[in-house]
């Protein structure tokens, strides 16, 4: 059995061959001159390119080469002796529309150099005509070689197409709507096939993207784009095709592809208008990275320089005054560049600097700027976690006194409440941790029996609450994180590990109980699967391995519905393709158990029982039958009378699906086919046997609802 790669590989293989074996035949009607065999086998070469099995790019490039010497003999009528107005006719009459059109566009070239008709015209009907084609990545292939035969013959000024009917509005119109169909397919190609191969899919589309991108660089090219055309046409019809697909891969790259293949001379006049563009942008788009360098304005490097040299200029700034101008910088910074955060910290870091120069803050006024600095970062981003990646946070908040420093670590608690903000990596919480350690243990100068009762509690509750705000699905990042927090509070003293200890207790027991089981065992089932499919070739290994699986799967109570019928179906199927149909058998009927399961909430599935049991029959039965052919006897009937204990065993636990007439009906069977085989024995099977119907009398002679239920059974 292949794997997708391998599909893959003896695709792409056979694909290619079939190009070569046509290419080849029509190499020589090319050398014999003859056009009618060359046209039969470029369109059967072309036809290759029908499948959807392929990896796309080698097998189109391998085309598109071939495609270059049926242009050069398309050129040369002396060798064919048609015009190339009869030839343009012609070619739209093969028989599949995919190689027609490549072979129209083909002739299209040639039909523009000649200048038998405008470019614009033989533009325009190519482009329309390779509407027909909707496949993506067809689509997209058909109509990259369309822009690549085209680049130099487009209307442009300068060009030799240039005239009085050709204009370079007719060049930009032609790209621009090749540009904006090959996106659509493209952004189209992910929804192509099923959901499970959708990274698969994203990966191929990030490896055709240039295609689309390429429009884009002709455009640039393209000598009468000047900035009023490119202001007024270019950028808004490219930006309204971007903004439409709605697809983020798509945006993220087009920007890109705007703001690289432009020049930025352009950007600046129409930097309103991009920008404008960006808030419509699907949210997963990281708009910050696509945009270009101009971008980054030198307004903060300013203001910063000008600042320092204020302070460094008046040496008797009070301490309010020089925080002051670093909270407007911070203000102006947040506001205009949010997503530099080494702004950020570069103003608190210039704001450590002062403040180290001074012995004790004790003006409640400077106080207040450096409580309103350090709360503005958490005001703006409205989460805790980009505060906690500034180096420099935690500097500052170490030049407050013990009062103002509670206030703010209250701040912060509040601040992750408001925004249920999830604090889930271990080096974050221990820069939290640090940054409201005024609330957690006792600092130098205070005095806990002090405290207001109220304000204590409130503080200590806030810190509990806190607690369970810090969480991880990765159960050894989350004991990273549960060993930081109690490495904290348990120094906290006998008065606040009530609030905490507690917290911290319940927090643990929460995260055990809240990891996903399911998918882990899910993922050790289907590792083990691989693992027997790739690495285990012996048969009898095979067999314990399958047993083993099927024991252990019967005893997880932890999955789905839908995950425990893919575990299911994969271990019936593996059972049933054993080597040796006795092994099969055995396989097949203790599958049987993966459908009925004692617990009280176990699954209890009587028909997906009796199915395991007849196909377990139906394998006993042609091993007998193969036995027979072999040896001219009937083979051991143990096999039998293993199926029957477990009729019996489902019989007993209640199963309605296993009746007192299919058991009576198989102790029939057997002892037809022990009869029928009386010159070979088998006192194996007949001391199994004899066992067997000793227990059902043991079990009517019980009396009672046992015995009822086995009475009916006729031995």
């Amino acid at each position: 059995m292949l794997n997708g790669t391998e599909d893959e590989e003896k695709w792409l293989a056979e694909g290619i061959a079939g190009i070569q074996h046509n290419a080849f035949y029509m190499h020589r009607a090319l050398d014999s001159n003859n056009l009618r065999e060359a046209l039969k086998y470029s369109a059967q070469m072309l036809s290759e390119l029908r499948t959807s099995k392929l990896s796309p790019r080698k097998y189109y490039e391998l085309s598109f080469d071939e495609l270059k010497r049926l242009e050069l003999f398309f050129k040369d009528d002396s060798k064919h002796g048609v015009s190339v107005v009869d030839l343009y006719e012609l070619v739209q009459h093969a028989g599949n529309i995919l190689p027609r059109l490549y072979l129209l566009c083909t002739v299209g070239s040639i039909y523009i150099k000649s200048k038998e008709a405008p470019a614009k015209e033989v533009l325009k009907d190519l482009v329309e005509m390779c509407r027909g084609v909707q496949h993506p990545i067809r689509g997209l292939f058909l109509r990259s070689y369309l822009a690549q035969i085209s680049r130099d013959k487009l209307p442009d000024i300068g060009s030799e197409y240039e005239g009085d009917a050709d204009t370079v509005m007719d060049a930009v119109d032609f790209v621009l709507q090749n540009f904006t169909e090959m996106n659509k397919l493209w952004v189209r190609m992910q929804h192509q096939g099923p959901g499970r191969v959708r990274e698969k899919r994203e990966n191929e589309r990030s490896e055709l993207q240039d295609l689309v991108g390429k429009n884009l660089h002709v455009l640039s090219q393209i000598e009468g784009v000047d900035l009023e055309m490119y202001k007024e046409t270019v950028l808004p019809r490219v930006l309204e095709q971007v903004v439409n697909c709605k697809d983020d891969l798509a945006q993220y790259y087009l920007m890109d592809c705007i703001i690289q293949v432009f020049p930025d001379e352009y950007h600046l006049q129409t930097l309103e208008t991009l920008l404008g563009a960006c808030p419509q942008l699907q949210p997963t788009v990281d708009v910050k990275t696509v945009l270009p360098e101009f971008l980054q304005v030198e307004a903060f490097s300013k203001l910063s320089n000008a600042i320092g040299k204020v302070i460094e200029a008046q040496v008797d700034m009070p301490a309010v005054g020089a925080i002051t101008l670093y909270v407007s910088l911070l203000t102006f910074t947040l506001r205009v560049h949010p997503d530099r955060l080494d702004h950020v910290d570069q103003v608190l870091g210039a704001c450590v600097k002062k403040l180290s120069n001074i012995p004790k803050l004790e003006d409640s006024r400077a106080m207040k700027q450096v409580v309103a600095l350090l709360s503005a970062p958490l005001e703006k981003y409205n989460d805790i976690v980009t505060a906690l990646t500034l180096s420099n946070y935690p500097r500052v908040m170490d030049h407050l006194d013990i009062g103002t420093n509670k206030l703010m670590a209250m701040v912060i608690i509040q601040s992750i409440m408001k925004n249920n903000s999830c604090i889930s990596t271990a080096d974050k919480v221990e820069v939290l941790f640090e940054l409201i350690k005024g609330l957690i243990k006792d600092t130098d100068g205070a005095d806990v029996d002090e405290l207001d009762e109220e304000d204590f509690k409130e503080e200590q509750n806030s810190v509990a609450r806190l607690i369970h705000m810090l969480y991880n699905d990765e159960p050894e990042e989350m004991l990273k994180i549960k060993c930081i927090v109690r490495k904290h509070t348990m120094v906290g003293g006998p008065k606040r590990l009530p609030f905490t200890v507690s917290s911290l207790v319940f927090s643990a027991l929460r995260a055990a109980n809240g990891y996903d089981i399911e998918h882990v065992a899910y993922e050790f089932f289907t590792q083990a699967f691989v693992l027997y499919e790739e690495e285990i070739a012996d048969s009898k290994a095979q067999v314990t391995a399958i047993h083993l699986i099927i024991g252990t799967l019967q005893r997880m109570n932890v999955f789905g519905v839908e995950n425990r019928d893919t575990l299911t179906h994969k271990a019936t199927g593996y059972s049933a393709r054993l080597l040796k149909k006795a092994d099969q058998c055995r396989a097949v009927y203790a599958c049987s158990h993966l459908f009925w399961v004692d617990d009280q909430d176990g699954i209890k599935d009587g028909e997906r029982v009796l199915l395991c049991l007849k196909r377990a029959l139906r394998i006993a039965n042609a091993a007998q039958q193969m036995a027979n052919v072999a040896r001219g006897s009937g083979g051991p009937v143990s096999l039998f009378v293993e199926i029957l204990n477990k009729y019996i065993y489902f019989f007993e636990k209640g199963n309605k699906q296993i009746t007192s007439s299919a058991i009576q009906g198989l102790i029939e069977f057997i002892n037809t086919e022990m009869q029928s085989d009386s010159t070979n024995p088998d006192s194996v099977a007949d001391a199994f046997l004899a066992s067997t119907l000793r227990y059902i009398q043991f079990q009517k002679q019980k009396g009672g609802v046992v015995g009822e239920k086995f009475e009916s059974i006729k031995l």
